[in-house]
This record gives structure tokens, C-alpha cells and sequence, in this order.
């Protein structure tokens, strides 16, 4: 670790309300990967959600990833408050964000684990994901980590991967990750603590880095999951009203212990999914369906090395719908609890709308559908 890298109090995951020491939400540097599926909740959701790619002559808004380890901040407008429930929600927001402290923490651990991880699968890369990268995390987020293994070598390394390394994720994925896990308890107990491997769909190793004290999540090859950080990065960025409700909503459904997937509950991914649905439904949408306004940007078989540049090449989206966000949030509970149909519809951010509920037998018996 950086000897300049302050110790971080236990108690730093506290949310708290009225903090007045926050710091602009920036993201580092991380990729995404392809594979389309529908999954259905209880469970884990492995969505179609495809990643953006670029698209010339369009006014850059979205934060864009910096080639240096720890980039500058980046300042991002929000919305004014015009009501207290708004005003709520956005100090709500204000205090509860990711910071850059919290990105920096998670990526020192990303790296040095990395280094020790090419002890054993050479040809491998270490990704960060998830909410740490796609704009919706919260200080007390989870890091989610994704290994890359290639097929082959590749003259340049800096994650290529034109040939990703189809791993069966019950068998082959389980070995690597026990071998992971092994390594943690054998030669990194000294700041890795607790290293569980999960046999679930998409198996993990969960684990706890002793200094920041954040949890960590790592998996294999997941790659709908690279690709889906940076298309959620998109949609959290082209409306300044996105990221402040997707919080809330996710500080609610955790207040009131609904947001566990393992425990049957909504994961966050879902969540999200959730808020960013009900957005494009309202008579005067606030968010568009980005893969049908850029089909050029969200090809699937992109190469994962321009993934995470495409977010910055989508401009903002220009809605009619002035609704404050205590507006939107009594909203988001009124579609849900009076609106949609949970026995014949399934949420789709791809559509914009709700679309039919399919009759598989992977759906059925299940109270939230989502693509």
C-alpha cells in the first residue's frame, strides 16, 4: 500500500446523512464483456443488457475513464430541489455516494491482488465492476472483481481479449476459484480475511481486504457483467435525476432488508434495472432505451479494450418531463405498487417498456421478472 494512504476508520462505511465532507464520484479504469440471457428472481439476473460503443460527432457528457490509475474528479451537475422531499433525497445522495477515497481503496486492492493472481494464471487481468464503476455505488458498496483468462497470448496485453477463454462456470470456473481461495488463506492471510467460495450459478469467492475493510466479490469470465457496468454508466450520467433515485431506492429496499439476492431479494443490479425502467415508462419519458438510439454503439461483439471508452460518446438526454424527484421516487412506488403487471409483464430496460412474460419453466413461480 501507498505509505500516503490514510487508515481508514472502521466505522468510514457509516452512512452519514448530514456529512458534510464528501468528494466527487469519478471512476477508474476497468472493462466489460459479452453474452446475452434472461434470468428471472428470485436469483441471479444475467440481463441482454448489451455495452455501448463509439459513435462520431456526439457532445461528450458522461464522465470519461482516465487512463491514469487515480484520475481528477469530475464535477457532475445535479438537480435542484424544489420541494423538501427532493431536497431529502439529494442530500441523501450527497452523503451516501461513492467517493473517490472509496474507488482509490478498492483499486489498490485490485491491484496488488492482480499481481498475486498472475502468480498462478499468467495470461489473466483483474477487473473492478459493478456499482464501484457504473455510477451507482455507495460508500458501503461491495467490490465486485472480475478475473479475464485468455485463451492465448496476445502482443499487447492491455485487455484485448479477442479470445476469451469459455469457462464452464460449475466446473472449471469452481477450480480456478478454489485455487484463488487457497492462495488467500496461504499467502495473503496478512490483508486478506474471511475468503469464501459461493457454488452458486455464477460462482465467487467472497472476501474481505483486512486494510479498507471492503468486500469483495470475484468471479470468472463473467463477461455480460463488464459490459453491463458501462452501459449502466451511460444511463446514470445522460440524466442528472437518474443517480440520486437509483440511491434512494436502493437505501430504501436495504433499510428494509429486500435488497439480498442471496436471501431471494432484490440484488442492487436489480434494482437499478427497476428505477431505470419505470424512468423510460412515464408518459414523458426521462431516459430513452439506449440500445435502440445507438444500436452502433451497443454491438455485443465489441471489443472489450473500447468498452469503456463508449460512455463518454453519448450525449445528454434532453427530456420534457420536469418532475422533481420526490415526484419521481412517490412515482417509482406508485408504477410498482398500482401500475405493472407482475403476473404477465417482465421489466425491460432494452424495450423501454414491459414487455410479455415468457412461459419457460425458469419463470414460473416467480413474483419479479426482469430482462
Amino acid at each position: 500500500r501507498r505509505p500516503r494512504e490514510p487508515r481508514v476508520p472502521h466505522d468510514i462505511k457509516r452512512q452519514r446523512f448530514h456529512s458534510h465532507h464528501f468528494e466527487t464520484t469519478v471512476v477508474n479504469k476497468a472493462v466489460p464483456l459479452p453474452e446475452e440471457r434472461r434470468c428471472s428472481f428470485p436469483g441471479s439476473i444475467q440481463s441482454p443488457l448489451p455495452v455501448v460503443g463509439c459513435t462520431a460527432d456526439l457532445r461528450a457528457y458522461v464522465p470519461p475513464l482516465q487512463d491514469t490509475l487515480f484520475p481528477e474528479p469530475v464535477e457532475t451537475s445535479l438537480p435542484v430541489a424544489k420541494d423538501r422531499l427532493s431536497q431529502q433525497v439529494l442530500e441523501l445522495f450527497q452523503a451516501c455516494r461513492q467517493q473517490t477515497c472509496d474507488l482509490n481503496r478498492k483499486e489498490l486492492c485490485r491491484t496488488q491482488l492482480q499481481r498475486e493472481i498472475q502468480q498462478i494464471f499468467p495470461k489473466s487481468r483483474l477487473f473492478l465492476v459493478g456499482s464501484s464503476l457504473n455510477g451507482f455505488g455507495t460508500r458501503s458498496s461491495d467490490g465486485d472483481l472480475c478475473l479475464m483468462v485468455k485463451e492465448e497470448p496476445r502482443s499487447t496485453f492491455f485487455f484485448t481479449f479477442n479470445t476469451v477463454f469459455q469457462v464452464n462456470q460449475k466446473t472449471e470456473a469452481r477450480q480456478m476459484l478454489g485455487l484463488i481461495q487457497k492462495l488467500f488463506i496461504t499467502k495473503l492471510s496478512n490483508f486478506i480475511e474471511r475468503p469464501r467460495l459461493i457454488r452458486a450459478k455464477v460462482p465467487i469467492v467472497k472476501f474481505r481486504d483486512k486494510i479498507s475493510r471492503v468486500e469483495f466479490d470475484l468471479n470468472v469470465n463473467n463477461i455480460v457483467g463488464i459490459r453491463n457496468t458501462f452501459l449502466l454508466r451511460t444511463y446514470a450520467y445522460i440524466e442528472n435525476r437518474v443517480r440520486p433515485l437509483v440511491l434512494v431506492v436502493k437505501k430504501w429496499a436495504n433499510f428494509h432488508g429486500i435488497n439480498d439476492a442471496s436471501r431471494g431479494t432484490l440484488s442492487s443490479y436489480s434494482l437499478v434495472l427497476m428505477v431505470l425502467h419505470y424512468l423510460q415508462t412515464l408518459p414523458e419519458p426521462i431516459l430513452p432505451s439506449l440500445q435502440k438510439s445507438y444500436p452502433e454503439s451497443f454491438d455485443p461483439t465489441m471489443q472489450l479494450h473500447l468498452v469503456h471508452q463508449v460512455p463518454c460518446t453519448i450525449p445528454p438526454y434532453l427530456s420534457k418531463n420536469g418532475s422533481s424527484l420526490g415526484d419521481l421516487l412517490i412515482g417509482f412506488f406508485k408504477y410498482y405498487a398500482t401500475e405493472f403487471d407482475w403476473s404477465s409483464q417482465m421489466i425491460s430496460v432494452r424495450e423501454a417498456k414491459a414487455i410479455p412474460r415468457p412461459d419457460g419453466a425458469e419463470w414460473r413461480n416467480k413474483f419479479i421478472c426482469v430482462e
